[in-house]
């Protein structure tokens, strides 16, 4: 419970301070994305890593009441909409102030044409060192970080440009 407060207050004053940055937040440009055990919205165990192996990758910590989160969205849209086959996209639904049947209920209304997992445990927020909602990691084919910000002032589209077509 104590994890979950520290979370609330973060997202409310963390993103003030660090929004529009990248490669300040979450982890070190460089480093191995790691894995962490999640729920699809099924109730069934999934490994982060596996929707993130492959190809370049984009996760999003994400939650329904985020307005950051809202403002990011039509970027994540175009994002998915060019480079949707050629990198895995995810949004990490953190377990804070929302219920699995509450991101369901938001997806009815936009489905965005990617993952969402749920994270009741906060084991990827803690794994990724994702202090509030609105962060955005990219992994590159191999899983190393090349991209983290926070905030809807973030270039999500020309960092994935950049990735996609060094």
């Amino acid at each position: 419970m104590r994890f979950l407060v520290r979370l609330m207050i973060f997202s409310l004053i963390l993103p003030m301070s660090l929004q529009g940055q990248s490669g300040s937040v979450s982890l070190s440009i460089g480093s191995e994305g790691p894995s962490a055990q999640l729920q699809d919205l099924d109730g069934n165990s999934v490994d982060l890593v596996d929707y993130t192996t492959g190809k370049p990758a984009l996760i999003e910590f994400w939650a329904s009441w985020c307005e950051q989160c809202e403002a990011l969205q039509p970027q994540l849209d175009q994002i998915q909409s060019t480079y949707g086959d050629k990198m895995n996209i995810v949004a990490v639904a953190v377990g804070v102030s929302q219920s699995v049947r509450r991101v369901k209920r938001h997806l009815e209304d936009h489905d965005p044409g990617y993952a969402f997992l749920w994270d009741g445990r906060g084991a990827a927020v803690r794994a990724y060192n994702a202090t509030t909602t609105s962060i955005v990691v990219m992994l590159d084919a191999q899983g190393k970080v090349v991209y983290t910000g926070v905030g809807p002032s973030q270039d999500l589209v020309g960092a994935t440009q950049r990735l996609m077509e060094p």
